[in-house]
């Protein structure tokens, strides 16, 4: 059978691995190293370079070289690098056709097939975008696995006969993951998983290098847009103080001139780890919220968690460490390398596929990380609204699923309906992230309401989605793959944006308690477990629907029945109590 690679395509660094009769093994690069920098670049002469020569090129030559373009994927954004334009997906393309070579030469054999990580919070969009970007490097993607599950069945492939309840917690480069993983039996089943996409080591070195620059006056995107080679030098400088203070309690950040050049009389900044774990408590408190989010939908209270394993180079940071062993009474563990056990993992999955004898006994389930659904009506009164989000496939639902939701016609004699298919949390549509949209058509006339449609979500073990309208009546299909990629706004629809904000009109002030408390319950509902998610969803509904009739006893009593309700299940408010809670079993 054909080998499978297993890869981990990071923010900041990206690895290659193999399944041996012996285990997962890493693939060691050209310079015989695990870590291939996720950085590709184009020299003055043309020449294309990937990875850590990249990354040298970048301090010289920032303007020549692209790096963090893992963040972009799923978008329409370009980067410019000597004469030509790349999307992240031909930059991610790169990355891949290195270790794709990495791996022919090492293993001595052609390899067209591979199992492509993605964080698991990588959005419809972004997980097609990586599948492309496979296909761009020449490999057949057999499977999308997200990060954290990679990471998991690492550890119950070495672990194979335990049983126990685990919480990954998996803070990379550029994105935090978190899931919790039940293993038994040989089985490993991803119970909930949560994460930003947009939180990572890389914004608590930017931090620093920010802080560093207010030192000598400077702010960081203004010297950034003035003195790129500066800015590069001081990243590269921050990135190396930040490993340091995981050990010493004091490192220092020496600050170049503007054209990038070192002097004798170039500045030294101290920086304490104290201090630096005050510029970035901000970022590691986001942490907190997916924590609270993926323990909710997995019903589970943190005190159920046997063991909480790190993931990604991030974790090594004490403030981490310190964080986590707080939040859940005990000190986690790392027994596989952080930096590599994606990428061991990701093997492990090939090896599933490839029915390799050595993990023949494994079996996997995952979950879907986002909801998924349409747009839908809701009537108040006699008055139609439209924009909410009709929920199909429930966030942390075991895939592959299959889910159908029957929705009607909104008016008389109505022959055809518009699919707006959305992904995220918010009860209305304008929140969630659009995936793309069809028409049904060719629905009998008839009185509203009388003719139905089935809609059927269909989410694979790759996390591609497909949506299936059917027409009850007369069993007519539409069938749609979601293809749509995001757009980057042009500068036009920039400035139409900006002057369309300055024509809206503020609300009264009077409005502003109900404006305010629509508001919190919206973030509340998004921070909720499925489980009272639809009491919540009526609160809000009773309540708008009594300020759309205008009804002051009806605004009363539903906005009471709705503070209350928030009262109760705000995890803010919980937050509090729970810290006060710590700090007297403490004493």
């Amino acid at each position: 059978m054909t080998k499978i690679l297993g890869i981990d395509l990071g923010t900041t660094n990206s690895l290659v691995a193999h399944l041996t009769d012996d285990g997962p093994r890493v693939i060691p690069n050209a310079l015989g190293e695990a870590l291939t920098p996720s950085v590709v670049g184009i020299d003055p002469k043309g020449d294309l370079l990937v990875g850590k020569a990249a990354r040298e090129l970048q301090v010289l030559y920032p303007e020549r070289c692209a790096a963090l373009f893992k963040r972009l994927m799923g978008s329409d954004q370009t980067t410019r690098l000597g004469d030509r334009d790349f999307s992240p997906e031909q930059l991610s393309s790169l990355v891949l056709r290195s270790l794709k070579h990495d791996a022919e030469q090492y293993l001595h054999e052609e390899i067209n097939s591979a199992v492509i990580t993605v964080p698991a919070y990588f959005n419809d969009r972004q997980r097609k975008a990586t599948i492309a970007a496979g296909q761009m490097a020449g490999f057949v993607v057999d499977r999308i696995v997200n990060e954290p599950t990679a990471a998991a069945l690492a550890y119950g492939f070495h672990e194979a006969e335990a049983e126990k309840l685990l919480l990954i917690f998996d803070l990379g480069g550029g994105t935090f993951d978190v899931s919790i993983v039940d293993i038994f039996e040989g089985a490993l089943e991803v119970r909930a998983s949560s994460g930003e996409s947009f939180l990572g080591g890389e914004d608590f070195t930017r931090t620093m290098a920010a802080r560093v620059l207010e030192t000598a006056g400077m702010g960081f995107e203004r010297t950034e847009m003035e003195s790129p080679r500066m800015v590069a030098r001081l990243l590269q400088q921050c990135e190396v103080a930040k490993r340091k203070l995981s050990a010493e309690a004091t490192t220092h950040v020496r600050l170049c001139s503007r054209d990038g050049e070192y002097r004798d009389d170039s500045p030294q900044v101290a920086v304490e780890r104290t201090v630096f774990e005050q510029w970035t408590r901000h970022l590691l408190s986001r942490v907190e919220l997916p924590l609270r989010r993926v323990l909710g939908d997995a019903r589970l209270t943190r005190h159920d968690i046997q063991e909480v394993i790190l993931v990604g180079g991030a974790t090594r940071m004490p403030a981490v460490v310190e964080l986590v062993t707080h939040l859940f009474g005990k000190e986690p563990r790392h027994r596989l390398n952080p930096d590599e056990v994606v990428a061991l993992g990701a093997a492990v999955q090939a090896g599933l596929i490839e029915q390799h004898a050595g993990v023949q006994d494994m079996v996997v389930t995952d979950v879907c990380p986002f909801t998924l659904g349409v747009e839908m009506t809701k009537m108040f009164g006699r008055d139609r609204r439209d924009g909410y989000f009709l929920p199909i496939i429930h966030r942390n639902t075991t895939i592959p699923v299959s889910r159908v939701d029957r929705v009607s016609t909104v008016n008389a004699n109505q022959t055809e309906v518009v699919i707006n298919i959305f992904q995220g949390e918010s009860r209305r549509v304008e929140g969630n992230l659009p995936l793309g949209r069809f028409e049904v058509k060719g629905i009998p006339r008839g009185p509203a309401g009388k003719e139905s449609v089935d809609i059927r979500f269909t989410y694979d073990l790759n996390g591609v989605l497909e949506v299936e309208a059917m027409i009850v009546s007369t069993k007519k299909k539409f069938t749609h793959l979601v293809t749509k990629h995001a757009h980057g706004m042009s500068p036009k629809e920039v400035e139409a944006a900006i002057r369309q904000m300055q024509d809206l009109k503020s609300a009264p002030r009077e409005e502003a308690p109900n404006r305010f408390l629509l508001r919190r319950a919206e973030r509340v509902y998004q921070e909720l477990s499925l489980d009272v998610r639809d009491l919540l969803s009526e609160l809000i509904d009773g309540f708008e629907g009594a300020l759309e009739l205008n009804d002051r006893g009806a605004i009363e009593r539903n906005r009471e029945a709705l503070e209350s309700f928030l009262d109760m299940h705000d995890t803010q408010s919980e937050d509090a109590d729970e810290s006060d809670e710590e700090g007297e079993a403490d004493e």
